[in-house]
């Protein structure tokens, strides 16, 4: 067996919560004989109390379980807005419970008993979204780093300009004139790195659209 991995960070952890010491075994077994970390823990406060934010990986959650369930695990990560991927590993009787649980942000669920091959592929699609949801989190922070730079009145000149304006209407608009209306423009592209008005645009968007969102 073995699983891609494109990217793959050396911190990169399979978290595993389940109250049955034998799932965590066999599936940590399974998970670190194709050269995963894995950490396991008996309850969700556990993994919570131990989370590092800072580390790619993915979550494989039980449904039920002693205290905090695996539904509330999940619920409390997405709230918290993390890019961490949660895989709910369901019994037949709680194939309602998982899908409610992806609507409300879960990578995906397996169903009890599973393929192992099937779960690796599974994993692997969490870890790819892990990524994904890693480099539009640190893009957004680079351009709202850039952003910030930006005076009040460039700021202004920006949102106008990505909506579709023209130079005479922002100047109308701001009662200046375009002859100053061109110098916050070239500003705003200076200072936000934007190599065209489809790059500004695009950064606009990116500025606005940050929460990671599951496929």
């Amino acid at each position: 067996m073995s699983i891609d991995t494109p990217m793959l960070h050396e911190n990169t952890t399979i978290y595993i919560v389940d109250d049955d010491q034998a799932v965590r075994d066999s599936l940590g077994w399974l998970i670190s004989s194709v050269g995963l970390k894995v950490e396991s823990f008996e309850t969700a406060q556990d993994f919570m109390d131990d989370y590092d934010r800072k580390k790619p990986g993915c979550l494989l959650v039980d449904v039920r379980m002693p205290g905090m369930s695996g539904l509330e695990l999940q619920q409390h990560l997405a709230q918290d807005n993390q890019c961490l991927p949660v895989i709910i590993v369901t019994g037949h009787g709680d194939v309602k419970m998982a899908v409610n649980a992806m609507k409300q942000g879960a990578f995906d669920f397996i169903e009890k008993p599973y393929n192992d091959q099937v779960m690796l592929d599974l994993i692997q699609k969490a870890l790819q979204e892990c990524n994904r949801r890693r480099s539009k989190k640190l893009e957004h922070q680079e351009v709202q780093d850039l952003y910030e730079t930006l005076t009040a009145r460039e700021r202004q000149v920006m949102d106008m300009i990505v909506i579709g304006n023209t130079n005479k209407q922002i100047a109308y608009a701001l009662d200046i004139s375009e002859k100053t209306v061109e110098a916050h423009r070239s500003k705003v592209m200076e200072k936000i790195q934007a190599t065209s008005l489809a790059d500004l645009i695009r950064k606009s968007v990116v500025l606005t659209d940050s929460t990671p969102k599951p496929s």
